[in-house]
């Protein structure tokens, strides 16, 4: 067994109470007026303490599997995330990987679907399953006190699920349902589309929550065939954060999965093969003849979650659209009355990722607000920032920071992303620092490296007739329908 200590100091984040101004005093009206004192700039505050991450271990079982303990004795409380690289860019039929998640709560060799739920129920414990583009994650939250229940009843689900036939083919119809809903609501699938365009053959083009008509045949085989693949302690991590005895949980997890043993493995999708750089201009123009809205997004590529320049990214994308008050939600819905939310993001992965602009807007209006954002985005280089909307930008992305990590259930999905994306403690460490040591000059340097400013990508969802004139003066337009399965062209 391998262990590695992650030595930090917890700090605890307090607020500054505000001074109270004493109350002014009653004075007489034949009285003589008093002098004004002079104005007196108040002090800055002083920098409060940096955040950090609470101290935790990461411990290699014998099996392979890596466990992360991180103790914190606030609240009885326990989270528990088994993450497994095992996500859409593993499907061999796209929705294979989202439905096998589904299916780890339908029973296990030993226990039936009912007597599971009422098990999980009668502690007033949560256990959830969901997978995404890299990973699935099986998430339980329960008392520390039923602790001896709950983690070999985690291990159960996750090694030894039953996929019994009857309730996979109910879980797999519920699904299918559930996808030909969201084609129903454009802002839920746009962001398929765009990955399709962007990514192109590349494993991350494939959707997380898969294709209605491949999903419609899959049986309970399809599910045990990817959990045996996939479903492996060297292909897994646990994390443990909340209140433990740091012996007595090790001890658990031994017993709990333990036995878990490796099996052949496939090989795993090569996320490191580069993505095509656009050549030109495109718009994936997506029908929906029904639509009274264009809902669209305008992007090209990002960065993984890994690049050394992410926290600054996340500083200069607030000023553009990170926050209510960036420039695209105020020249968008403010100003111009054009859509209820403009934002723009990065959307980091493993290994690559993009940057999108993304709102809607009544069909009448697409040209005017694809206009307006494409001009808006444009200021990053014709204007630039200035030191005052830095400065903002900089307490703003430093305040909202720390109260993202404050309970067991984040703390739990910040190191199961670390341990997915490979990120280090230092990344989370240092992120206060770097934001304080972003200057105008390097912030200029991050929009010229970073903001894709040629051969953007749109999609395009709304009524074609009505919009196709305006798109095709964006770039090439390719059209699909809505109703085709799936967000491939």
């Amino acid at each position: 067994m391998k262990r590695v200590w992650i030595g930090l100091t917890t700090l605890a984040l307090t607020a500054c109470a505000a001074t109270q101004a004493p109350s002014g005093e009653s004075v007489a009206t034949n009285a003589p007026a008093a002098e004004a004192a002079p104005f007196v700039a108040p002090k800055p505050k002083a920098e409060g303490p940096a955040f950090n991450l609470p101290e935790y271990e990461v411990v290699t079982l014998s099996n392979g599997l890596t466990l992360y303990l991180m103790a914190r004795h606030q609240v009885p409380i326990i989270t528990a995330s088994a993450v497994v690289r095992a996500g859409a860019v593993n499907d061999s039929e796209p929705g294979m990987a989202a439905l096998t998640a589904e299916g780890l709560l339908l029973g296990t060799t030993t226990t039936n679907k009912v007597v599971l739920e009422q098990a999980i129920e009668s502690l007033g414990a949560d256990l959830q399953a969901y997978s995404g583009k890299e990973g699935t994650t099986l998430n339980g939250r329960f008392l520390a006190k039923d602790m001896e229940t709950m983690l070999p009843l985690m291990a159960e689900v996750l090694t030894q699920p039953r996929f019994p036939s009857g309730e996979v083919k109910k879980a797999r119809d519920r699904y299918v349902a559930q996808l030909a809903q969201q084609k129903e609501q454009p802002r839920a699938v746009v962001g398929s589309y765009f990955d399709s365009l962007f990514y192109g053959s590349h494993p991350y083009a494939n959707a997380a929550m898969g294709e209605a008509e491949s999903v419609s045949v899959l049986d309970a085989f399809d599910l045990k065939m990817f959990h045996g693949s996939w479903y492996q302690p060297g292909n897994t991590a646990l994390v443990v954060v909340g209140d433990f005895d740091r012996d007595e949980m090790l001890a658990l997890v031994e017993r709990s999965f333990g036995r878990w043993r490796d099996n052949d493995t496939p090989t795993p999708p090569d996320l490191t093969q580069p993505v095509s750089t656009p050549e030109q201009a495109r718009v994936l123009l997506v029908n929906k003849s029904d639509a009274r809205e264009t809902t669209f997004m305008i992007g090209g590529p990002g960065i993984p979650r890994t690049d050394p320049d992410y926290v600054g990214l996340q500083v200069v994308n607030t000023v553009l659209g990170g926050r209510f008050t960036s420039w695209l939600n105020d020249e968008l819905r403010v100003n111009a009355g054009l859509t209820y939310g403009a934002r723009s993001r990065f959307s980091t992965l493993g290994q690559h990722g993009s940057f999108v602009i993304s709102t809607f807007t009544a069909t009448e209006t697409t040209k005017e607000a694809v206009d307006l954002a494409l001009t808006t985005y444009r200021r990053l280089w014709t204007q630039g920032l200035d030191q005052a909307t830095l400065d903002s930008a900089k307490a703003y992305v430093k305040g909202q920071f720390p109260p993202r990590f404050e309970t067991s259930d984040q703390l739990a999905g910040l190191l199961s992303q670390m341990h997915l994306y490979g990120l280090g403690p230092e990344q989370i460490n240092a992120f206060q620092a770097e934001v304080d040591g972003l200057t105008l000059d390097k912030a200029q340097a991050l929009i010229e490296r970073h903001f894709p400013k040629d051969n953007l990508q749109f999609v395009m969802v709304g009524k074609a007739e009505a919009i196709r004139p305006i798109a095709e003066r964006y770039g090439q337009v390719e059209q699909v329908e809505i109703t085709d399965s799936g967000f491939q062209f």
